[in-house]
């Protein structure tokens, strides 16, 4: 199969586009600059030029390829819910284009859009909860590509996708007790994230393309999740500071914009999608990857 995917020299998509070349699939990979597109020809993919906001681009790789992995965000926190709007225009792009050809269409998502007290599982759909959390505007959008009968499913990854050069939420959080002198978390810290590694994401995101099931969701978890208070332990006791309890309302002052993600509680099963995908995370959990790989 060839496989359009979004995204393809990022953290993400980078190990999906390798995961995809091993087990024989070809891969034409989005590339938003000469430095991307080097970087995706490096892996033996193809590079076609453009990026999310490129509508045309998207199209034109979704029109030639068998399948699309979309991974592909803006990470840019301080624009946010405008970054997942622009997401949303981007997978109702695409999926313009593959309704009624029962080419493959995985849409990436987060855990976090379903986010409650209990153990969310992949039946819980946006819908079903009262979420204003912007980012399920790109899961909005594949249900709305489901409804005009594109084979579309969607991957909702951890908080946490992680490994060696990770660049994303945990070690923004070593950077901050690095700075303020204190590994924080909210009240008891008992709030949870699920974590998935990204080699095993990778692996996750090739065997939903392979199944090619028409709105079914999947999570990249590779437990019910980590207490955020263990995560700021670790922090603290690698960089040697303390990890502390803040209340409430002193969440926004130390987190900032990360304040919301701090205190999100996210206990997340992945069971369905380990009995319906065969899929078994093998790497390293959250916590023994950061005692390994976060602080050299």
């Amino acid at each position: 199969m060839r496989v359009f995917v979004t995204g393809a020299s990022g953290w993400v998509g980078s190990v999906v586009t390798q995961e995809l070349l091993r087990h024989g699939h070809e891969v034409m990979g989005l590339a938003r600059s000469d430095e991307a597109a080097a970087r995706v020809a490096a892996m033996g993919a193809d590079a076609l030029h453009g990026d999310v906001q490129d509508t045309d681009s998207l199209i034109a790789g979704a029109e030639v390829c068998d399948g699309v992995i979309h991974t592909a965000f803006i990470h840019d926190f301080t624009k946010f819910a405008e970054n997942c709007e622009i997401d949303r225009r981007a997978v109702t792009a695409m999926a313009g284009v593959l309704a009624d050809t029962n080419k493959p269409f995985v849409v990436t998502s987060g855990t976090g859009v379903v986010a409650s007290a209990d153990k969310t599982t992949e039946d819980v759909r946006v819908a079903d909860v009262r979420n204003p959390f912007p980012r399920i505007a790109s899961e909005q959008a594949a249900e709305a590509a489901a409804a005009r009968g594109v084979n579309v499913s969607v991957v909702r990854l951890s908080p946490s996708v992680h490994g060696a050069g990770d660049h994303g939420f945990v070690p923004i959080l070593i950077q901050m007790a690095r700075e303020k002198g204190k590994a924080a978390y909210v009240g008891s810290g008992d709030n949870v994230w699920p974590g998935v590694h990204r080699l095993d994401a990778a692996r996750l995101y090739r065997l939903a393309l392979e199944r090619n099931a028409k709105d079914a969701r999947y999570h990249a978890a590779e437990n019910r999740g980590t207490r955020f208070r263990d995560i700021a332990e670790t922090i603290g006791r690698k960089l040697g500071v303390p990890a502390v309890s803040l209340a409430p309302d002193e969440a926004h002052e130390h987190f900032g914009w990360f304040a919301h993600f701090a205190q999100m509680n996210n206990p997340t099963s992945s069971d369905w999608t380990r009995e319906t995908l065969g899929w078994t995370p093998a790497q390293p959990d959250l916590l023994t990857d950061m005692d390994a790989a976060y602080f050299d």
